[in-house]
């Protein structure tokens, strides 16, 4: 059978992996279980309901759930194989952005995870004239429940006129829209067809480490963007079971119970990891303590390929056997792969993990990719520190003279719905598509990225600077949670820096520091005096025309809620520089 539609993929594992755990979600502390003929009867069913309820070809369907489930996933190929799209809007966006999307996308239905995404959708209803329907997942006072729609679809007498649109339904045809959570601006709505993410889901199955029937994966990160959702379709593709966890909060106990072979992440997800079992290693005493510290300064220094020697690996084994066993552990004992993606990682995480036995391949891409664009892969000498590996299969990458990266492949989008301007716009002539990042592609064919070329500036004496490559150095320090690099037009770089403040009160209170707020604490002198010491040792690594000359600490914690970060967790440098331009006349003296 030859994957050509996104509802392929579980007729695909039906007939080759059939699994009894296809879909897992924990509900009232179990385990529930949806086997593959399940999901697939399932899907059908709602397929069934929803032509009964009038859906058309290439009508539109919004998917706003806060975490991910087994739900999510039906209703997603239930509404496909209708021949309509879904479209995922991210749950934690504005009421304003939530009417924005459904009325760009003309939404005839809405399926919600719970009450708190159902108020939202209700607070804005009146404004959306296309919407005819809500639909819970949760049993909400006041709401349609989604199993109405299931039980719609269980007369199946029009099960050949879904198959009739289903068989209709072509590679090239356009499968889902989704919009861009967007730095600025209102979201873009990304037209990803069958194909773009098929194929992206095949092509990168190949630089995953897992065998065929066999794997299990645990998904955390929203679903609603497509880097976990390419992933979904690629586990299903390689009979994986997929085991949704119950939160970030849970995610530790989730995966102790789930022990899977697979999983994804984001950089800041590892960072806040690894910054807790340094921490643990911190509260350990004598022998245990420097054992533990010898053992990460060792996997700090790590080179893949046995590189570093033999004595070296000598010395690895040890430290695998007598400390980063239980980094295994607590991880589950089994992955096999953590992909990481959505932002840069930084080179020492990718070394302490690989050198701890917990394999972290970087990739890179874009929604308007599909999203995978190259990747990492231990196997074949595929992997590189500080790159985000090798082009995938039919992927054509090019450098463009100002060093942008241009790119063009199955996996390309077709453009932005409704906006054949900024279409146009990203992608050119030929065909490649500009995705504003400054990078470089070594004689091994990796691919480094250097920068977003829309976030680099000049500073008033004409040097240019990249933000991201020194606040990617500056979240090394265990005192810095988020830090924005600002500058532009100026005579000097300077920062804005959200302290880690889980770790910064630790240490205030070792210092026996007084204060009341975290207002208080970032104004104390001792605590400027510490970042100043952590901001010059950084320093170091930089060009003097790089370097922070002026910080100012910012006493709250940059949020999505707050409009600081984006779903993905990316700075709105917008947001952030207005929020506080008061720091930014401080630092530079107001504009007259």
């Amino acid at each position: 059978m030859q994957i050509k539609r996104l509802f392929d993929f579980p007729y695909y594992q039906l007939k080759n992996y059939p699994r009894e755990d296809a879909l897992v979600t924990k509900q009232n502390g179990i385990w529930e279980k949806t086997s593959t003929q399940e999901y697939i009867d399932q899907a059908c069913a709602l397929s069934r309901g929803l032509m009964r309820l009038g859906l058309q070809k290439d009508d539109k369907v919004g998917i706003i759930s806060t975490n991910n489930r087994t739900e999510w996933n039906i209703t997603d190929i239930g509404v496909m194989q209708t021949g309509a799209q879904d479209v995922p809007i991210y749950p934690t966006i504005s009421e304003e952005d939530y009417a924005y999307v459904l009325n760009h996308s003309e939404a005839k239905f809405v399926f919600v995870s719970d009450q708190e995404v159902y108020d939202k959708v209700q607070a804005i209803r009146n404004k959306v004239p296309s919407l005819q329907e809500v639909y819970s997942y949760n049993d909400i006072k006041g709401c349609k429940s989604w199993r109405e729609v299931l039980e719609l679809g269980k007369d199946d007498s029009n099960q050949k006129e879904l198959e009739d649109r289903m068989a209709a339904i072509k590679e090239d045809d356009l499968a889902t829209l989704i919009y861009t959570s967007g730095t600025t601006g209102r979201p873009k709505g990304v037209m990803l067809s069958h194909k773009n993410i098929s194929s992206n889901a095949i092509f990168s199955r190949e630089r995953l480490p897992i065998i065929e029937g066999k794997g299990k994966a645990l998904s955390f990160l929203p679903v609603c963007h497509i880097y976990e959702r390419m992933l979904l379709y690629m586990y299903t593709y390689v009979g994986g079971g997929i085991y949704f966890a119950e939160s970030i909060e849970a995610i530790s106990d989730n995966l102790k119970e789930v022990q899977p072979d697979v999983m994804s992440a984001v950089p800041r997800l590892l960072e806040k990891v690894y910054d807790k079992i340094i921490a643990k290693g911190t509260d350990l005493t004598g022998i245990k303590k420097k054992l533990f510290f010898w053992a990460v300064e060792l996997g700090l220094k790590w080179e893949p390929y046995g590189r570093n020697g033999w004595w070296y690996e000598q010395k690895l084994k040890l430290a695998r056997k007598l400390i980063f066993s239980k980094w295994q552990e607590a991880l589950g004992g089994n992955l096999q792969a953590i992909a990481s993606g959505s932002a840069a990682l930084q080179p020492r995480l990718a070394r302490v993990f690989n050198a701890a036995g917990v394999p972290v391949m970087e990739g890179y891409g874009l929604t308007e990719t599909s999203p995978v664009i190259a990747v990492n892969d231990m196997r074949n000498n595929g992997f590189k520190i500080g790159t985000v590996g090798k082009p995938l299969k039919e992927t054509d990458v090019k450098i463009a003279e100002d060093g942008e990266i241009i790119i063009n492949g199955p996996q390309r989008m077709m453009g932005y719905y409704k906006d054949p301007e900024k279409t146009a716009e990203a992608i050119d002539k030929d065909g490649y598509f500009h995705t504003g990042d400054i990078g470089e592609i070594d004689q091994e064919g990796f691919l480094r990225i250097t920068d977003r070329k829309k976030e680099m500036f000049k500073t008033s004496g004409g040097k240019y600077v990249a933000p991201q490559v020194i606040e990617n150095v500056l979240k090394q320090s265990r005192f810095v949670e988020q830090i924005m690099v600002i500058g532009e037009g100026e005579k000097m770089p300077a920062a804005f820096i959200q302290p880690n403040f889980e770790f910064l009160e630790e240490w205030a209170e070792r210092k026996e520091l007084k204060y009341n707020s975290y207002e208080e604490l970032c104004a104390l002198d001792r605590v400027i005096d510490r970042y100043q010491r952590e901001v010059d040792h950084y320093n170091e690594q930089f060009g003097k025309w790089e370097r922070i000359k002026r910080f100012e600490l910012t006493p709250e914690v940059w949020s999505i809620d707050n409009e600081q970060l984006t779903p993905t967790l990316k700075l709105k440098r917008r947001n952030i520089k207005a929020r506080y331009q008061d720091l930014y006349d401080k630092i530079y003296g107001p504009k007259v």
